[in-house]
């Protein structure tokens, strides 16, 4: 695709999206970015050691398993010992890396419920006997679901919201800037779990280690507060769907809709292939329900806890991955889309293909996280931040503000969710844990932030193919067209996700299973 076209004059706000769009494409891919951060830390580690840098505070003691003071000193990388680490540590700090294992293993029932197709049937079954009146939270809401399966929603529901919406008289960019909210704008939020949180808290619980190597962040650290994200992403995003980007775009007739919403109506063969799938799941759902429940259960703790440090919590993505994977083949074989168990391996392949880009840049991120660890760099700069945010006084509140604001601008140069966490996570987890704050409250945060700035940033990954959609219904619609219609929402999510999460510290709720707010 060629350079896009710009709408109208040149006004503030375009001068202001061109210069972030040259920033952000002058930016080194995020494979090479992480390589550059790995030579500095090597860099740097040097440098502090020679200066005597350090840092003195309370962590814990792996080996007596206690909190005590401590004093931790720069450790080079740049000497006999620092190489010899480098070089004999570089399979193991990738294998060894979290994220890597319970995301390809989550992949294999994800990318299967997206290959068979399961999830776009679904998508277009819900919107297909959505009414009217509810077509505008529908869509909303399944943009935010649609995440569990990665791009489907951009690829899927979007298209599918413009001809629905047009369908029933209103006009089809309404219907994508719906989608488009709950599918970029609400992209951590979710009633399920997904890849994100296996890929998320990996990453967390490698910059865990540095102050608590005991710790252990799971999947469903961050549960029931994207649960209720979920809700309040839906509201507001009805709310501005209907008040404010409704209104500037008018209605439209709907008979040319209905007509090319032909194409995206559910066939009788995938009615039945949803049955049997629904089916399938909803046995399996009883089936683990059935074995989980039991007070004398071996799938729960010691303590008799199901939903806290127990083996059904430790076994969540396996279990996730089975309830995707058998209703997905059941699907792709009823609809003729597998016809034996090539077929469903090569689909496992085909998902696994789809990581290709990730594996190689989980490489790098994970000499760059753990130099940090081995350098002492990240644990004496935790410490030396803790220090300054306990001196200046500075309230909870505030600062989880003010970080899921950093969060949100450092979103607009760079888009990918887990390369700017593995970036600044081993900072700012281990300074949080000094001050009293769980790595999932962080975690928490940090996710509200990434996700409201998705749909008005040109570094979103989707952007330009959402652009290529509203230019079928409107020729003269670019970048411009995009920013302005999605602002409202950007600002709205980020205002009052941040009073959800403000809501939620006041009342010091649980963010999910075992996982609260403060240590």
């Amino acid at each position: 695709m060629g350079k896009t076209k710009r709408v109208g004059k040149t006004s503030v706000l375009n001068r202001w999206l061109d210069g972030i769009e040259r920033v952000g494409n002058r930016l080194f891919h995020p494979i090479t970015i992480f390589a550059l951060f790995a030579l500095g830390v090597i860099i740097l580690s040097a440098v502090c050691e020679l200066a005597g840098v350090s840092a003195c505070g309370e962590l814990v003691n792996s080996s007596k398993g206690i909190v005590e003071e401590q004093t931790v000193n720069a450790v080079s990388l740049l000497n006999g010992k620092g190489i010899v680490y480098m070089l004999t540590h570089a399979v193991s700090n990738y294998t060894g890396f979290a994220p890597l294992g319970t995301v390809l293993v989550a992949m294999f029932g994800i990318g299967l419920l997206e290959d068979s197709g399961l999830i776009g049937g679904a998508l277009k079954s819900a919107v297909a006997v959505t009414p009217a009146k509810f077509i505008t939270p529908v869509v909303v809401f399944l943009g935010i679901m649609s995440n569990l399966a990665d791009t489907v929603g951009y690829v899927v529901l979007i298209p599918i919201a413009a001809l629905m919406f047009m369908a029933y008289g209103r006009h089809p960019l309404v219907g994508m800037a719906a989608a488009f909210a709950g599918v970029s704008g609400g992209f951590s939020a979710n009633l399920l779990i997904g890849t994100l949180e296996p890929l998320l808290c990996g990453i967390t619980n490698e910059a865990v280690k540095m102050v608590d190597p005991s710790y252990v962040v799971a999947p469903t650290g961050n549960w029931y507060f994207m649960m209720a994200s979920t809700f309040v992403i839906t509201f507001i995003g009805t709310v501005i769907t209907e008040k404010i980007v409704a209104p500037r775009f008018g209605d439209r007739q709907g008979e040319s809709g209905k007509a090319q919403a032909k194409e995206y109506q559910v066939t009788a063969k995938e009615k039945k292939a949803l049955k049997a799938a629904g089916l399938v799941a909803l046995l399996l759902i009883l089936g683990m329900a059935a074995f989980s429940l039991p007070s004398g259960s071996v799938m729960r703790a010691q303590d008799g806890t199901l939903l806290g440090n127990s083996p059904f919590m430790e076994g969540i993505i396996p279990i996730i991955t089975l309830l995707f994977f058998i209703p997905s083949v059941v699907y792709g074989v009823k609809t003729g889309k597998y016809h034996g168990e090539k077929d469903v391996c090569n689909a496992m392949g085909r998902a696994m293909a789809s990581m290709s880009s990730y594996i190689a840049l989980t490489f790098v991120a994970a000499q760059f996280i753990n130099y940090f660890k081995y350098t002492q760099l990240g644990t004496i700069i935790a410490l030396k931040g803790a220090e300054f945010f306990r001196n200046a006084g500075i309230g909870t509140v505030p600062m989880m503000i003010l970080f899921v604001l950093f969060a949100a601008f450092i979103n607009l140069f760079m888009g990918s969710a887990s390369a700017k966490w593995a970036l600044i996570a081993p900072v700012f987890v281990p300074m949080f844990m000094l001050l009293g704050y769980t790595p999932e409250f962080a975690q928490a945060a940090y996710r509200i932030g990434d996700s409201c700035t998705n749909v008005i940033t040109p570094m979103m990954s989707h952007f330009s193919m959402i652009i290529v959609f509203m230019q079928k219904y409107d020729k003269e619609a670019g970048i411009g067209t995009l920013v302005s219609t999605m602002l409202p929402y950007s600002i709205c999510f980020l205002i009052g996700w941040s009073l959800l999460l403000i809501f939620w510290i006041l009342l010091n709720l649980p963010l999910g299973p075992g996982a609260g707010l403060f240590l």
